[in-house]
């Protein structure tokens, strides 16, 4: 199959105007001499969410392998064609159910691919604990770590820790062996998250959600994933970060940024009342907090809300696709494969209009329904 005459956007994260040949992967790539103007139609690579828990009433800490064909049809219908499918805090009982649930997923048609599990929960810390269940908090161990992932299908891609805890930086350099680590609700000053880093971990957990603020003599998380390199994930929904925040992290980290969506249950559903991994949760006006009102729980938006509210905001549309498909590709290492438009990736994309909506979606080069 051919796709003529689109703006590409290319590996090296510039928009071409030109013409793809693909099968189940790319074959080829023809570029357009003359001036790229930029305007639609927009052919990007297939957006990668990292981060997700769930949409149209499913998550994925239930356990229920059927139910992962709704959420992959809802991401692939908004563009989404590779996730993880991210679970929450619960008991190692539940949490071994959805494993071994996500484990058996196996693409349809109309569905994104699932690459694997990021493990969200339960090695946390009490105080930045957010919207999981403070009882079944606990410190990290390796033997658990190690039925999980195999129950996974050996395919836990990313583990989330707080490095403060007991044991913490020994289970990183364990765990990074097997998987990526993430420094996720955690209290870690500076040094502690750079020793984390110095151990094997590579990202870090919805930036300043979830973990201490940047501060003049304590810059936390960020001034340590700054300064090592790291990854970092990004909420970018309108409520967990200020505009220019947002705006000033694409700056910090112009190579290392990840949109996801951090969506839940009721992405794709109207305002009301929810439930998350045990915990009651109300959605209003697009936004969801636990019911108490005591902390944000997630997101209600799909990936490519989140490009959209960050081009809004004056990140280039090419930084803001980037984001949502290179990086967080190359952050669990398969950017050979998904999150980039280039010969023997997967023919994985996505055409947009002028106006960012989705008029195509391919999937191994077959077009979704």
């Amino acid at each position: 199959m051919r796709i003529e005459n689109a703006q590409i956007l290319m590996a090296d994260g510039v928009f071409r105007k030109g013409s793809v040949e693909f099968g189940e992967t790319i074959e080829k790539i023809d570029l357009t001499p003359g001036i790229n103007t930029e305007v639609g139609p927009y052919l990007i690579p297939g957006l990668v969410d990292i981060h997700t828990h769930g949409a149209m009433e499913k998550d994925y800490t239930d356990g229920n392998a059927d139910a992962m064909y709704d959420t992959a049809a809802y991401y692939a219908k908004n563009g989404v064609t590779s996730f993880l499918a991210t679970t929450l805090t619960d008991t190692e009982e539940t949490i071994a159910t959805a494993m071994s649930a996500i484990s058996q997923y196996k693409r349809k048609n109309n569905g994104a691919r699932c690459l694997g599990v990021n493990m969200e929960g339960p090695f946390f810390s009490y105080g930045k604990r957010g919207a999981h269940q403070a009882e079944l908090l606990q410190a990290p161990t390796m033997k658990m770590f190690e039925r999980l992932f195999k129950l996974s299908g050996d395919n836990i891609k990313i583990a989330c820790v707080a490095p403060e805890l007991e044991g913490a930086l020994d289970f990183i350099k364990e765990a990074s062996k097997i998987s990526k680590v993430s420094l996720a609700h955690t209290e870690a000053g500076y040094d502690i998250a750079m020793r984390s880093f110095e151990n094997g971990a590579t990202l870090a957990t919805h930036l300043l959600n979830g973990m201490n603020q940047f501060q003049n003599r304590e810059p936390s998380v960020l001034g340590a994933a700054m300064d090592s390199g790291a990854f970092v994930e990004v909420i970018c929904d309108g409520y967990h970060l200020h505009p220019a925040t947002i705006r000033g992290i694409f700056k910090m980290f112009p190579q290392h940024v990840c949109l996801i969506s951090d969506s839940l249950r009721c992405a794709g559903m109207p305002d009301g009342d929810y439930e998350s991994a045990g915990l009651p949760i109300t959605v209003k006006n697009g936004s969801a907090t636990l019911r108490d009102g005591s902390s944000l729980a997630g997101s209600t938006i799909s990936l490519l809300q989140g490009v959209r509210i960050a081009t809004s905001l004056g990140i280039p549309l090419a930084a803001a696709v980037v984001a949502a498909t290179k990086q967080p590709a190359q952050a669990i290492g398969m950017d050979d494969k998904v999150g980039v438009i280039k010969p023997g990736a997967n023919a994985d994309f996505v055409i947009l209009d002028s106006q960012l909506n989705v008029q195509k979606v391919y999937i191994g080069g077959k077009e979704v329904n």
